[in-house]
């Protein structure tokens, strides 16, 4: 196969190398990252081994290598919500020898909100960039967003993935070291953690909203669950439907081909793993509102959502991202208090538990990159290039410096109707 990649953004200054010497942005943009490192515990290094505030390298620091500083100047100073990744992608800088691109990107992380000084955070509205609208997740974008992550190779995900092919957090037992704990296991108990949440058990009428490669689906129809799973990712309804048929339980389980929007009946229990995330701000009252019109009475929705803090997500919602642009078109991460606002005024759903394991996260996209690089061979060869590898490097180092950090949660939240709303766990 051969992969298209996304068109990376390119300042008038690198396509006009003539204009180099006057781009007064990309100037700017390098006295800005000057700043910045007196601020971030981060040693930048220049071609010529000095640092861009001429200090001294500390061996307590992590650092970062600028191979083409005017590449990644004009990057920045164009778009820094996507120059820094793309920067990434082309080869403009990298991870210093000893340094894991995670522990580069950690510190940033942890310093959302004050890296940059706060005269300048007020200046964002010129380089921020609205989120196109051909990525709105109607019936039609949310297919074609969703074909853009998802279908891209069963075989890729298959390189990184565990035996449960589950793409979501997986869930650790807090009293065993992380190192000794078998992932296939960890994703499993993942798995069972949301069915209970649910009461999932004989003959309980179960919708899944996103189907994923089928492992929710099948372990609920072990249970004796009747269950109705349906995507928009044609790769994987066909290697789920495939799994479906070899463990034998094709009469208990239906995959569709089919928008969440669009599904009829009555069900005992709706789950949904982690594809909150994909709905988007303007769909949010329509994904609840169709939970709680299916939603048989009595019964129990569990959602599995990644997190961001109400702050941030306000901050940020209208802004267009690197991860928006090059791995989850549409997407958006919403906040605990985003959901409540949301069901509390489109529906009758109540939030009554919440589970969170943030840090859960950070370990699963560690093992999931630590695979990728050690198989890049394997994902190469099934056409993917040197670009990919680092874009894909630097999706999930990004994604686990957030978890790591605790700028990013991720939590089941169980719905009822009419309950009462318990503390965060």
């Amino acid at each position: 196969m051969t992969t298209v990649p996304t068109p990376m953004t390119q300042p008038l200054c690198l396509r006009r190398p003539a204009l180099r010497h006057f781009c007064v942005r990309a100037r700017v943009a390098r006295g800005i990252l000057a700043q910045v490192t007196k601020r971030v515990p981060i040693d930048i290094v220049m071609p010529d081994g000095d640092l861009i505030d001429g200090g001294v390298r500390r061996a307590d620091h992590a650092a970062i290598e600028i191979l083409r500083p005017t590449a990644l100047f004009e990057r920045l100073a164009h778009h820094p919500k996507i120059g820094i990744g793309e920067a990434y992608m082309a080869g403009d800088w990298k991870a210093a020898e000893g340094t894991d691109l995670v522990d580069v990107l950690m510190p940033f992380a942890e310093r959302m909100t004050t890296a940059v000084p706060p005269w300048l955070l007020s200046l964002r509205g010129v380089v921020d960039r609205r989120i196109p609208s051909a990525q709105r997740n109607s019936l039609l974008g949310s297919r074609r967003n969703i074909e853009a992550h998802y279908d891209l190779s069963n075989d890729l995900f298959a390189t990184f993935l565990d035996e449960t092919m589950s793409y979501s957090s997986a869930l650790f037992d807090d009293g065993l070291p992380l190192e000794t704990q078998d992932f296939e296991e960890a994703q499993l108990r993942k798995v069972h953690a949301i069915l209970d949440m649910a009461k999932v058990g004989q003959d309980t009428r179960l919708l899944e909203i996103g189907t994923g490669w089928g492992t929710l689906a099948l372990e609920a129809a072990r249970r004796g669950a009747v269950v109705t799973s349906v995507t928009l990712s044609r790769e994987q309804a066909a290697l789920a439907r495939g799994r479906v048929a070899d463990a034998g339980l094709a009469d208990r389980v239906d995959i569709r081909i089919q928008d969440y929007r669009e599904v009829e009946g009555e069900f005992d229990a709706v789950v949904s793993v982690e594809m909150i995330e994909a709905v988007g701000e303007e769909y949010w009252e329509t994904y609840f509102r169709t939970i709680d019109e299916r939603l048989a009475p009595g019964g129990i929705a569990a959602v599995q959502a990644i997190l961001m803090s109400h702050e941030r997500l306000l901050a940020t919602k209208h802004s267009y991202g690197w991860i928006q642009k090059h791995i989850f078109p549409g997407g958006l991460i919403p906040s605990l208090e985003a959901i409540s606002e949301t069901t509390d005024a489109a529906t009758t759903l109540q939030i009554t538990g919440v589970d969170a394991f943030g840090t859960d996260y950070a370990e699963t996209l560690r093992r999931w990159r630590e695979t990728f690089l050690a198989r890049w061979p394997e994902v190469n060869a099934l056409g993917f290039d040197e670009t990919f590898r680092r874009k894909w490097e630097f999706y999930l180092a990004y994604c686990q410096a957030g978890f790591a950090t605790g700028y990013l949660d991720v939590a089941q939240v169980r719905f009822e109707r009419g309950g009462v709303p318990t503390a965060v766990a």
